[in-house]
């Protein structure tokens, strides 16, 4: 398939572009998510350090991030750990971002979910944090991460509903519970919806704060498109959790 075919991938070729030169765009990130992993959506920093608990001690711990952006995620998580990290994701500019920032105990690829491939049981962690929609076969890719982990390794997803994936009624009822719940794998969820309002509002204050910055560098389409998507807590919580959702699933490889 041809790179341009891939959904979003020419805008976000752009967005890590903009990212490693945007002092704007960094102190923006700070200000709404507590770090800077050049978020291009969801995941503050009271997500991500909840991806901690799920870490094991130890000299060969391994990480896989699916979907991994420009690493920065990951080398917080390595930065907290010590472990190996590897990530990969679609684009070019993100993949070269990651290997030039990260370069110990460190393995970052360019590759399309569904065709990219690991050796079995080689992580003790895998996150996808706003990338499993990109998946062809939620199904397969589903299998193909519970290979990737070892024994009483975990996948930890961070999944919205409401922009690319459709709102559902329920966390029971999503694309990738569905998946699951065919594939008989057990799994547990959190609803942080109310939470993601709450930051989604931080995250229009932080726009409107760095918004002359954003201009005097010559990215105010980059702070339209954050208006854009931010739109959608200009009102209740109640408006908002009509037609958007978020929930973070854990899921565990046993051998049951």
């Amino acid at each position: 398939m041809n790179n341009t075919d891939l959904l979003f991938y020419d805008a976000y070729e752009q967005f890590y572009k903009m990212t490693g030169e945007s002092g704007a765009f960094e102190s923006f990130c700070r200000e709404a998510f507590g770090q800077d992993f050049s978020q291009d959506g969801f995941s503050d920093i009271r997500q991500i350090d909840r991806i901690l608990n799920y870490i094991p001690s130890g000299e060969d711990v391994h990480i896989l991030d699916a979907g991994c952006g420009n690493g920065k995620m990951l080398g917080y998580l390595q930065d907290k750990t010590k472990a190996y990290i590897h990530g990969f994701d679609y684009s070019e500019n993100a993949i070269k971002a990651a290997k030039k920032m990260f370069q110990k105990r460190a393995d970052f690829r360019q590759g399309l979910i569904g065709e990219i491939e690991y050796p079995a049981e080689q992580f003790d962690l895998v996150v996808s944090m706003d990338s499993m929609y990109f998946a062809p076969d939620m199904e397969k890719f589903v299998l193909q991460i519970m290979r990737w982990l070892k024994m009483d390794g975990v996948l930890f997803v961070g999944y919205q509903e409401g922009d690319v994936m459709p709102k559902t009624e329920t966390s029971k009822t999503t694309v990738l519970a569905k998946a699951l719940d065919k594939c008989k794998i057990r799994y547990e969820v959190e609803d942080i919806t109310r939470e993601t309002y709450e930051l989604l509002k931080k995250k229009r204050e932080a726009a409107l704060l760095y918004q002359k910055d954003f201009e005097e560098e010559g990215n105010k389409e980059w702070f339209d498109l954050l208006m854009i998507q931010t739109d959608c807590v200009t009102g209740t919580y109640e408006s908002f959790a009509k037609d958007m959702a978020r929930y973070i699933y854990i899921v565990r490889k046993t051998g049951d």
